[in-house]
Order: structure tokens, then C-alpha cells, then sequence
């Protein structure tokens, strides 16, 4: 679905988009606030002063239990299993490192298709499965498998850099934290402006024009080009978000990005991944008012890859040492 066009791209997307209506979507609220809880007291047993990676103990688990339980994915060992592989597929950057993910993330998911065929369920998956079956529905096995890496890969990686960005925007600027405290700007306004300041996805490769594309002032784009979208460019444009444009700014007029796409190819998750960050933000904090930085900004690793834009780990320090 990621790189088809046209019909062919409507027929896989007729497929999976009743996974992702307003109705399922806030279905999932209760699932989300649950896990929310659940790893937000897993953190109150830190003692007082001692830093901890949010990213592996909360941006991350939270989207990563949220796909399993989308999935309907059995047993913790498989969920672990399939953390690791989806951390792998963003971040490795090593050729051989990458087909031997590749290789086990397609077994993993072919695993859980023959499952979902033995003991059907209420998860995507079974979901999918029910329309690949169905006579009359076009879609290859292979397609089903690589449907469910699309969303595996969209709907974790991404949601994981949300929520640490916003947290780390929150606390590398304290002013604008404040405004949030106060009332004078909402969580929504401090997700909008992270996606288009600091969005999860910084480069997306590839993308291919199906035609001339004329560029005033510049070169024109041949059909059958590549093209790689720079979400973090075009976030930071001058010419679109004014002379301010590369300042963090949660009350900024009129936020607009492109971090979830644009036309056909919006991201079907991007109300899910809206939600879990709306949930997870408040909550963080209203349980930790302290959280602080546990190292200073400048020691702050970006994450690997070429493709994501956060940070590799997020040192924080939930509360003051007594």
C-alpha cells in the first residue's frame, strides 16, 4: 500500500481502512489509558533522583502494546520479538543487519496470519485475513503480510518519537511548559507543533513522480523521478510557517505539517497516534510534576538511521533526589 498508486493502492487501502474508523479508533481508548497507567507506575517504583531512559521504559513499550493487542499478538515472547525487529527496521543501517531483520520480521508476521486463520479473532489481523480469504477480494498473501509490516512500522516507530520529542521539547523549553500548566495552550497544541517542528519521520524514501512536474523558479521533476520528501524541511519552511518558522512555538496561529501525509497516502493511524500521545503526555505528567532531564541537552544522542527523527535514548530524572 505504501508504494502502490492508483486503483491498485485504493483496493489495498479499501481493504485495511475499516481497522482505523473513528469507531475502533476510540474503541481503543480504554486499552490505551490502561497500558498508560500500567507503565506509569512501573516508573513511581524509581527511587527519587535516580535517571532512567523514558524511551525504553515509556515512549516506547506504550505504542509497541498498543500495536500488539491491535494485532491480536499472543504471548510476551513473540511481542518482545516483534519490539526488537520493529526497532531494527527503523534504526539498522548495516546492509546485512537488515536482511536478517527483514527475514525474521516476515516469518514473525506469516507466523501470526497462519494463527489468526486457526483461531480467528477481534484484531487486524484475523480482520485481514477474513478479506484475503473472502472470494472476490483481491489481495496476495504476501500483501496481507506486507500490509501488516506498513502498519507495524507507521503506527510504532513513529508514535514512540512523538511522544519523546514532545516530552523533550516540553522540558528543553520550561517556558512553554508553563503556558500548558496555566491553561493557555493545550496538549494538542504541544502534539501539532512537535509533528511540525520535530516530526517522527524526517526523510521518506521514496516516493516517484507519475508525471512532469514544473517547479517555479526551479528544475522540473521527470516522470519516473525519485523523490525524497523531507518532512523536517518542510516543517521548518519560512514560506509556510513565516519568519519563526524554525522556533519551537506551541501557540503558534494556524499550525499546518505534512508529518502524517498528505491526500491518498494520509496515514489511516494518525487519529490512533494522536490519541495515545494526548493520553500519554498529561498523564507523565500529572504523576511526575518534577520530570527533568537527567543529563544536560547538549548530551542528547539523535536516534540512527536516516529515516526517523528522535533521540536514541531520553535520560530523564522523574523527581528530585531527596
Amino acid at each position: 500500500m505504501f508504494t502502490a498508486y492508483g486503483e491498485d493502492h485504493r483496493r489495498l487501502r479499501k481493504l485495511i481502512a475499516p481497522a482505523f474508523t473513528a469507531r475502533r479508533t476510540e474503541a481503543m481508548q480504554p486499552s490505551v489509558e490502561r497500558i498508560t497507567a500500567a507503565l506509569i507506575d512501573g516508573l513511581a517504583a524509581v527511587p527519587a533522583g535516580e535517571v532512567i531512559d523514558l524511551r525504553a521504559r515509556f515512549a516506547h513499550p506504550l505504542p509497541m502494546q498498543v500495536i500488539c493487542e491491535l494485532f491480536g499478538i499472543p504471548g510476551e515472547d513473540t511481542r518482545a520479538e516483534l519490539a526488537r525487529l520493529a526497532e531494527s527496521i527503523m534504526t539498522s543501517v548495516d546492509p546485512e543487519e537488515a536482511g536478517m531483520t527483514f527475514v525474521a520480521t516476515q516469518e514473525l508476521l506469516s507466523g501470526l496470519v497462519a494463527h489468526k486463520r486457526r483461531q480467528p479473532a477481534e484484531d487486524l489481523t484475523s480482520l485481514l485475513v477474513s478479506s484475503r480469504d473472502d472470494e472476490g477480494h483481491k489481495m496476495s498473501e504476501q500483501e496481507l503480510i506486507d500490509t501488516l509490516l506498513l502498519v507495524l512500522v507507521a503506527g510504532h516507530e513513529t508514535t514512540v518519537n512523538l511522544i519523546g520529542n514532545a516530552v523533550h521539547n516540553l522540558l528543553t523549553y520550561p517556558e512553554q511548559f508553563k503556558q500548558v500548566r496555566s491553561g493557555q495552550a493545550s496538549w494538542n497544541d504541544v502534539i501539532e507543533e512537535t509533528l511540525r517542528w520535530s516530526p517522527s519521520v524526517a526523510n521518506l524514501p521514496l516516493r516517484f513522480a507519475v508525471e512532469d512536474i514544473e517547479i517555479e523558479g526551479g528544475p522540473t521533476i521527470r516522470k519516473g523521478d525519485a523523490i525524497l520528501p523531507s518532512f523536517v524541511a518542510t516543517g521548518r519552511d519560512p514560506g509556510q510557517h513565516g519568519p519563526t518558522a524554525d522556533e519551537f512555538n506551541i501557540r503558534r496561529p494556524d499550525v499546518e505539517h505534512l508529518s502524517f501525509g498528505h491526500g491518498v497516502h494520509h496515514c489511516l493511524g494518525a487519529p490512533l497516534a494522536r490519541m495515545e500521545t494526548r493520553i500519554a503526555l498529561p498523564a507523565l505528567f500529572e504523576r511526575f510534576p518534577d520530570l527533568q532531564l537527567g543529563v544536560p541537552v547538549e548530551e542528547l544522542a539523535p536516534s540512527n538511521g536516516f529515516i526517523t527523527s528522535g533521540l536514541s535514548s531520553l535520560p530523564i530524572r522523574l523527581t528530585p533526589a531527596g
